[in-house]
């Protein structure tokens, strides 16, 4: 049987990457799979002793723009900026 590491690989395998000069690394393919990761996605890094732990983001939830300002919050201005 032929296995490719990089989509298919074994439990117990590593998967490693090299830090740049400028403190860079690639998320490898098979990570990238694993936690459907994708151009402009937030990663989460927590730290448990001497392990790190990477996750995908969770989207930040979207303040209402208007909440701040109670003076526009009539049902009128409601409809008004309903679509934007």
């Amino acid at each position: 049987m032929v296995r490719n590491i990089l989509t298919d690989p074994p439990d117990d395998a590593m998967i490693t990457s090299r830090l740049t000069s400028k403190a860079q690394t690639t998320i490898p393919q098979a990570v990238r799979v694993a936690l459907h990761l994708g151009e402009g996605d937030t990663l989460a890094y927590t730290i448990e002793g001497d392990r790190v732990v990477l996750t995908k983001a969770k989207p930040a939830k979207a303040e209402d723009a208007f909440a701040t300002f109670g003076e526009w919050a009539s049902d009128a201005d409601e409809r008004a900026y309903a679509d934007l």
